[in-house]
């Protein structure tokens, strides 16, 4: 059953027997955020691990960085013949060193130093660089984290979180409603327990503990022997 945020404002309003005028929907918007956020620092979920591809050609030593990513799990590079390297992430000093000037390399003047790229690191915002510079095209795959949806969005939107893990998301919520409310404190011991074994059980579900493939898992598999149809 599809859970809105319709949903989730009316259950925490029930839950804690405080109506709109002090739980006001502007204020439930943050609180349902909070938690969102709260959520998804503990553990990512599968529905928000994503890939982007692009190109790198000769001579260019930037990437731009997808607009919806929030960590970067890997970059994978692929050339011409289909061989593949990953890419090393390295910090902002170490790549102004392998570039301290534009057209150079590690101090050296005169054309940019090009080659396989085995490192990427920030440049801003919007993109990473690589070194060494390209020196012919490169396929680019970003393996990443991206930015969760939330279900802030309308009354009307659910979400994968709001969908199957309502309970973690409700209790979250409470927990940080009761204390806006500044609620009885059993009240909120209770639902930050309630809170943290559901947010162990997401946890768990999301590593992949509880949602390995049969077929290479180890079911075991008993061959049945049947004697075969007889022939008229």
């Amino acid at each position: 059953m599809a859970y809105t945020f319709s949903n989730l404002k009316t259950d925490i309003r029930s839950y804690t027997e405080v109506d709109s005028t002090v739980l006001s929907d502007s204020l439930l918007t943050t609180i349902a955020k909070n938690s969102e956020n709260k959520i998804y620092r503990a553990a990512d979920n599968d529905d928000n691990r994503f890939y982007a591809t692009s190109t790198l050609t000769i001579g260019n030593r930037y990437v731009t960085i997808p607009s919806d990513l929030r960590i970067i799990r890997y970059a994978q590079l692929e050339d011409s013949a289909g061989n593949q390297t990953y890419l090393l992430k390295r910090d902002t000093t170490f790549m102004a060193e392998y570039y301290d000037k534009p057209g150079t390399a590690g101090g050296q003047t005169g054309s940019p130093f090009t080659g396989l790229p085995k490192y990427y690191g920030n440049w801003d915002e919007t993109y990473w660089v690589v070194a060494p510079t390209p020196d012919t095209a490169y396929s680019i795959t970003l393996a990443y984290v991206k930015q969760p949806a939330t279900i802030t969005t309308s009354d009307s939107t659910t979400t994968y979180l709001s969908n199957k893990y309502q309970d973690l998301l409700l209790y979250g919520c409470l927990v940080n409603t009761y204390g806006y409310l500044k609620g009885p404190t059993d009240m909120i011991q209770y639902y930050e327990q309630a809170f943290q074994q559901a947010l162990q059980t997401y946890a768990i579900e999301q590593q992949g503990r509880r949602r390995r493939d049969e077929y290479q898992d180890g079911v075991i598999r008993t061959p049945i022997k049947s004697a075969p149809p007889s022939k008229y």
